[in-house]
């Protein structure tokens, strides 16, 4: 079996665009804020927007279920304030939530949460329970930078995220530590923002003791783990130099996936991290969807890269294709264990 951990919606009916812009609008002053009655997407519509996207690519490239979230750069937890991000995530969880219900064998709820800057991330937790409880979500995403390339928030390690943390640990649910559009203009949102966040995230569980106080806690850091694989020997050395454990020990709790796009860039992270650390997944369709002209394969097509590395046997190899998603998502093992005793 093939587990994709990382999908998101982004290929969603443009309805939902449409929608999103009226409320955006209406958050900088210009008129009223619409509706979300007035947003009326079939399921049919859903269908469309899937079949001959993310479900033919899975086909085509053998994967059997991926967890599906909400577009991470549609998240833009800048935009409004927290009412606006909170309509907007029930929004966008109810849809993801559909997309599974349609083809529950195929997708996995992943849910984002209604961070806003400045604002106690403990008013994320309406929206968490309802997503697990009543959703069936699998993940969350997590961003640890809600204003969008300013980093205003605390460091991940910070107390004010313990709410948060203490929840997902009570459902046994993992996040995937994903940031979403970058306003700054000197990070580019899929090119910078997105591989700065992967390694700022680690760096700041390299510095803390988050894990001492969340044993079980576990974070999903996306994009093959930003910097961190490449320059492994340079977190050892500040580790070392900061009289912090050597970050192997971190790799318990954090997990990197897949989406490197590149033989090269895979062979490294699964020479570099151990395979009980690493989930595939290929974050398609999304930031990189074109062709590679040097071997004519799609970028993002990672089961290749990840059946082609020299540095897993078998058994890793299945543990990197679902084993290790199954451990890490255990409302996913639950739901599947059911669907097969069905």
């Amino acid at each position: 079996m093939i587990i994709d951990c990382h999908g998101h919606f982004t290929t969603a009916p443009p309805q939902l665009a449409a929608w999103r812009e009226r409320q955006v609008a209406a958050a900088d002053g210009a008129g009223q804020a619409p509706d979300p009655a007035e947003l009326v997407i079939t399921d049919d519509d859903l269908r469309t927007a899937i079949e001959g996207n993310q479900l033919r690519l899975m086909d085509e490239r053998g994967i059997d279920l991926t967890v599906f979230s909400p577009r991470a750069s549609f998240m833009a937890h800048h935009i409004g304030d927290f009412e606006v991000s909170s309509v907007w995530a029930r929004i966008c969880n109810d849809l993801v939530h559909r997309v599974s219900g349609l083809y529950p064998g195929r997708f996995a709820m992943g849910a984002m949460l209604p961070q806003s800057p400045g604002v106690d991330p403990a008013t994320c937790l309406p929206e968490l329970r309802r997503a697990v409880e009543d959703l069936g979500a699998v993940s969350v995403n997590l961003n640890p930078d809600p204003s969008g390339g300013h980093w205003t928030a605390p460091p991940l390690t910070d107390r004010s995220w313990y709410p948060l943390y203490e929840a997902l640990v009570e459902y046994d649910v993992p996040a995937m530590i994903h940031v979403s559009t970058s306003c700054n203009p000197a990070f580019h949102t899929t090119g910078a923002h997105y591989l700065n966040a992967d390694t700022t995230a680690f760096m700041q569980l390299l510095q803390g003791d988050l894990f001492a106080d969340f044993p079980t806690l576990r974070f999903v850091i996306p994009h093959g783990g930003g910097a961190v694989p490449y320059h492994w020997g340079r977190f050892r050395g500040l580790a070392t130099a900061l009289g912090r454990p050597d970050p192997v020990e971190l790799l318990e709790n954090v997990l990197f996936d897949t989406c490197v796009y590149h033989q090269p860039g895979i062979d490294l992270l699964t020479r570099v991290i151990p395979s009980r650390s690493v989930l595939f997944a290929s974050e398609m369709i999304g930031a990189v969807r074109g062709t590679d002209p040097d071997t004519g394969h799609h970028f993002d097509d990672t089961r290749r890269y990840v059946d082609a590395t020299p540095h897993l046997n078998a058994e890793q190899r299945a543990a990197v294709h679902s084993g290790n998603a199954l451990r890490v998502h255990p409302r996913l093992a639950a739901r599947l264990a059911a669907a097969t005793s069905d």
